[in-house]
Parts: C-alpha cells; sequence; structure tokens
C-alpha cells in the first residue's frame, strides 16, 4: 500500500469520526473510508499518486468561465422543414432524429460551436448548468445524475467540449427530483436510494431553519411505511438527501468519479450550505457541512490534482467566506455580495458601499480564489448584501429594478413573514438607468460594470445573456409563472448570429466591447486572480482600486467613472511613478503628463499600466 493511500485513508477515517461522532449508528469508519476510496477509483491508481501541494493556484489570468445552460443556443428548423419532419411523422410513423422538429441539431452541439467559432480566443472555461434529466427548476430538480438529458445531446457531446474546454459542471448535492427512482424507492421502502431523504416530524420546531423560498418545508408522501414527511428546502419537487446517511455520500462519490472520467474539472457544489441537518438549529453552514465539503476536497485532490471546488452559497458575506476554511475547503467561492453592491453603486452613482466592502474583503490565499460574476441564470442575490447596504439603500435598489421591468423573490422569516431574497432581471435592463429612470448610457455603464468586474481580484464568470446583452424575456416569465425565467432566454443561434454580425445592433455592440476587455485582462499578469489588490480613495463618483503583479513588475491602476456625469481625475491623485511609462489598455494610448488632469465621461473605464502586453 502507498503511504499517499495510507495517509488519505487515516484524514477520511478522522474526517469521517467527526461528520458522524453523533450519529448512534454509524461507527464503522475504516469501512466507509474505504468505501468512499474505492468509489473513487484510488486503490487502482495507488502508486501513481502524490501528495496534493498546497496553496497551489489552479488558474491564471488566462481563465474566464462562460457560464450557460446546454440550451441557451437553439440552431432551429426552418418552418419549412419543422412542417417537412411533422408530416413524415404522421405519414410514414418516424419520428424526428433530434427528438424536437423544431431543432435542427442537439443543443450542446450549437454551443460547441458557436464557442468555437465566436468565443475561443477570450473564453477558455465553461460551465454548463445542470445538463442531466430533471423535472423542474430549469435542471436542479435531477432524476437521474448519471445522464445527459437527451434533449441537449449525450456525453461525447460533453467529453467535445471537455477537450476543448476547461469543463464546469452542477453537483446538485443537497436534493434531487421527487420524480427520481430513489425517491420512488423511499416510497415503495426498498431498493436503492429507499433510505436516502431527509424527514422530519411536522411537530418537531423547525422556527430556526433558514430557507431561501416561502413554500412549506415539509412534504407529506404516503409511503410502504407510512405517512413520512420529507425535508424540501426549496420546492416539493426538490426533495433534500439525509447525508446522516452514509451510503449518501457514497453515492456522490462515485458521481464525482463519473463526472472527472467525462473531463469536469470545475465542481460547482450547488446550495451546500443547507447540506446537513440538526433540528432545533438554523440547518446552514452547520461544522459538519464544513467537514463534508474538506472531506470531498481530500478526495478530489487525490484523483485529479488541477480539478477545483467552487460553493454556491448564497448567503451573507462573513458565512460565504467561511467556506475557504484554512484553504483545505473550497478552491474558490462565489463572490455574492458583487452583483447587489455593483448594481446599487451603478444606478446610484455611489461607490461608498461597494469601497467599504472592497476594503474588508480578505486577499484570498494561495490556492483559493474568488469566483466574481455579476449576473447569473438566478437572480441577484439580497441576503449577500445584509449588512453591507442599508435598508433604505436595498429598498431603493429594489424599487428602481422592479421599475425596469424586474420582479422581486420573496423567502420566509421564522416569525412568518416575508423578505426580498433576490432580484430577477436581466442585467442589461438592470442597468437601463439610474434611481433616476432609464437614460441614454444603459450601454456605456453595462459596459462599465463588466469592466470593472474582470479587473478584480478572482476569477471572473461571464453570463452568456451578459456576454449577449440579453434583455427582459416576458415571455417565458409568462410561460412559466417562475420569476427566474426573465433571465433564462433560448435564442435561436442564426438570429443571434445576425445580430452579433450588424454593427449597429446593441447585441453585436456589447459582445465585441465584452470580447475586447476580456482580450486585454487576459494578457495582464496583474490581473491573476490572486495578484494584489488595494482600494483607491478618489470620492464616492470614482471608483478605483491598484492591482500588481506577483512578481511585483506590472501595476495596472483600474479607475471608472460610476455616475452620469463627466468626472475630472488629477493622475497626481493615482500616484504613478514618474520613472515608468504608462498606457491607458483599454484606449491604447499612452500617458506622457503625468500631472495632467483628465476627464473622464460617463461610465467610463481607465485601466492605466506601466507595462503592455505582459
Amino acid at each position: 500500500m502507498s503511504d499517499v493511500l495510507e495517509q488519505l485513508r487515516q484524514r477520511l477515517e478522522t474526517q469521517l469520526e467527526f461528520i458522524y461522532r453523533d450519529i448512534a449508528t454509524v461507527s464503522d469508519y475504516p469501512g466507509i473510508a474505504e468505501a468512499l476510496i474505492s468509489a473513487m477509483g484510488l486503490n487502482e491508481k495507488a502508486y501513481e499518486m502524490s501528495e496534493p501541494v498546497a496553496y497551489q493556484n489552479h488558474w491564471s489570468q488566462q481563465d474566464v468561465v462562460l457560464i450557460t445552460y446546454g440550451d441557451s443556443l437553439e440552431k432551429r428548423r426552418s418552418r419549412s422543414s419543422q412542417q417537412a419532419c411533422l408530416s413524415g411523422e404522421q405519414e410514414y410513423g418516424f419520428s424526428d432524429m433530434d427528438g424536437d422538429v423544431g431543432l435542427a441539431e442537439k443543443p450542446l452541439k450549437t454551443l460547441k460551436r458557436f464557442l468555437d467559432e465566436r468565443c475561443k480566443e477570450v473564453i477558455n472555461s465553461v460551465h454548463i448548468l445542470p445538463f442531466y434529466p430533471y423535472s423542474s427548476d430549469d435542471g436542479f430538480a435531477v432524476i437521474n445524475y448519471s445522464a445527459v438529458n437527451e434533449s441537449l445531446g449525450g456525453w461525447p457531446d460533453i467529453n467535445a467540449i471537455a477537450e476543448d474546454y476547461r469543463l464546469m459542471a452542477d453537483l446538485v448535492i443537497n436534493h434531487c427530483s421527487s420524480r427520481s427512482i430513489w425517491f420512488d424507492n423511499f416510497i415503495k421502502g426498498e431498493g436503492p436510494g429507499h433510505d436516502f431523504f431527509f424527514t422530519a416530524d411536522p411537530e418537531a420546531d423547525t422556527s430556526k431553519v433558514v430557507r431561501p423560498r416561502t413554500s412549506p418545508l415539509l412534504k407529506e408522501v404516503e409511503t410502504a411505511n407510512g405517512t413520512q414527511h420529507v425535508w424540501c428546502t426549496f420546492s416539493h419537487d426538490q426533495v433534500d438527501f439525509d447525508f446522516t446517511n452514509p451510503k449518501v455520500l457514497i453515492e456522490f462519490v462515485w458521481i464525482i468519479r463519473l463526472y472527472l472520467d467525462n473531463g469536469v474539472r470545475l465542481f460547482r457544489m450547488d446550495a451546500v450550505a443547507f447540506l446537513w441537518k440538526i433540528l432545533g438549529t438554523s440547518c446552514l453552514n452547520l461544522e459538519e457541512t464544513h467537514e463534508v465539503v474538506r472531506l470531498l476536497r481530500s478526495l478530489i485532490e487525490h484523483a485529479q490534482p488541477d480539478a477545483v471546488i467552487i460553493t454556491e452559497t448564497n448567503i451573507p458575506n462573513r458565512e460565504n467566506l467561511a467556506y475557504f476554511g484554512n484553504a483545505n475547503e473550497a478552491h474558490c467561492v462565489y463572490n455574492f455580495s458583487l452583483p447587489p453592491l455593483l448594481v446599487n453603486t451603478l444606478v446610484t452613482g455611489s461607490c461608498h458601499y461597494l469601497k467599504q466592502w472592497m476594503m474588508s474583503m480578505p486577499p484570498a490565499q494561495h490556492g483559493t480564489a474568488y469566483f466574481n460574476f455579476i449576473a447569473s441564470h438566478d437572480g441577484i442575490g439580497l441576503r449577500p448584501a445584509e449588512g453591507l447596504l442599508e435598508d433604505q439603500e436595498l429598498n431603493t435598489l429594489i424599487s428602481t429594478m422592479q421599475s425596469f421591468g424586474g420582479r422581486v423573490s420573496m423567502r420566509a422569516l421564522d416569525d412568518g413573514q416575508n423578505k426580498p431574497y433576490e432580484i430577477n432581471i436581466s442585467l442589461f435592463d438592470a442597468l437601463q438607468g439610474t434611481t433616476k429612470g432609464p437614460d441614454r448610457w444603459a450601454l456605456d455603464r453595462f459596459i462599465c460594470a463588466h469592466a470593472i468586474m474582470l479587473a478584480l481580484e478572482g476569477i471572473p464568470g461571464v453570463y452568456i445573456h451578459s456576454l449577449l446583452g440579453t434583455r427582459n424575456d416576458y415571455d417565458k416569465l409568462k410561460h412559466t409563472n417562475h420569476n427566474r425565467s426573465i433571465n433564462r432566454h433560448r435564442w435561436d443561434v442564426e438570429a443571434l448570429e445576425e445580430s452579433l454580425d450588424d454593427p449597429l445592433n446593441d447585441h453585436h455592440k456589447v459582445f465585441h466591447r465584452i470580447k475586447a476587455l476580456l482580450k486585454i485582462r487576459t494578457r495582464q499578469q496583474a490581473f491573476h486572480p490572486n495578484a494584489t489588490q488595494f482600494t483607491l480613495h478618489l470620492g464616492d463618483q470614482l471608483f478605483g482600486f491598484w492591482r500588481q503583479s506577483m512578481d511585483r513588475r506590472q501595476s495596472i491602476f483600474c479607475i471608472y467613472n460610476i455616475s452620469d456625469e463627466p468626472q475630472p481625475l488629477a493622475l497626481s491623485e493615482v500616484n504613478l511613478i514618474g520613472l515608468d511609462r504608462w498606457h491607458e489598455l483599454i484606449s491604447g494610448e499612452e500617458i506622457t503628463d503625468l500631472a495632467q488632469e483628465m476627464m473622464l465621461a460617463p461610465y467610463q473605464a481607465l485601466w492605466i499600466t506601466n507595462m503592455l502586453d505582459s
């Protein structure tokens, strides 16, 4: 037996003893550890393994993640082709080869081609949101973790994307679909998965439980073993797993192994903060949850040293940061406070709160990084702004977003009241104006937001609908009656490409301006996710920070006018070193007079550096 494998086994046993210390029925820690090692396939490669290198960065300034659904882009048949397929099926009995007469090919193939033809020079990673068979929540109620949704494609399509891009996939670890075979077996009281789900007495005190929804927590289910009340953190179609049963943990390690074998290298642990439940507590961020993440990290990094765990925890900032652990838990955490703070900054014209937050954020240790995003398939979370924005500021933000066509989703409090949980709106519409109303600066404001996000310490994640400048989808919202649908548009790829090729079209302008920023970003060592960052103090209308490369050779001063009025910038206040030659990266202009006062147009961004194309 290799020394590395034996050390891992001992570590797993220690972690398991901590996780299950209060579970009387669990005591076979060596047996569970061996089952986990077997599920990850580590026995077969025991003598190839080496101890993972601590504090190692698995990323660089070249890493940019595109976030997309597998079917955000669709190649649709012409109306005549659709009619021909329908006629053929009716007359001759054959079915459409793609399973949908409206599509000319599987969406994962469409996505791959779009990435290759339009994005490859600036995007090296792609997060495909849940691509498994599902029953609701656009993929997050998983029916089968081991399959690819046939309407999207198959494992070969996933493999093809993973060959050319670093692939990020969701590990939907807190819950699964009520239509899964596991839940069917729970109802039958026998078979695989029959004991995978968390139940509770409806008379138990659950008043402290923190949830992101307003639906009842428990779902009454008739089973072969009588009436059961199943825990449902999110919806009654999303039933929570019971991780006090070690078989659930072992099953998820099998799933992780399958994903690794199919090219997944970035694991987004969906809703992981809710994983462990103890009655009488908040059932959020419990220490057992953190230990499970550490245990999965131990297994993953031994199996695939360059794999990365990213925790998705839409919670207040301090609790979110705890998932870094001591650089031994998540490699990356979603920077959930950034979207509400940045949108608030740009619609109010003041960076006061954003700057306060920036100064309070600890630099990520080597081996960890922030995952920065300003738009996603979900909404603009409001819990991460708790303690960072005052109530009046939040109320103004919400009312402004509603005036721009946004919706507000609620969560239940322990006193029976409901409270705003997230704002649902496309980012382009969210930034169409200020608290004063829509204005003519929408495009520049939108690009400014991305120029800020792309320069910040961390790895940037760009939502496909931000890259394309997609607007609110009211038709989909009306069809689903689900607030999040407003920002989950499905593009006809041919119509999209016509827009992207038209220089007068806003989609073209957004796409090419963001790509131009990405091309610059990926060449700058000072934009490494772990490069030094300091906040500049330039007043409330100019937001700025300084980045310095880890070898200290390159500096970039990132300065933004976040208001709808021109703002003066005295370069003497920025403290540019006179011995260096300074250039502004976005315009490409050289700065020769370090004593000059520049006038920044509304929402203008400056990236001032002492080195070009480092």
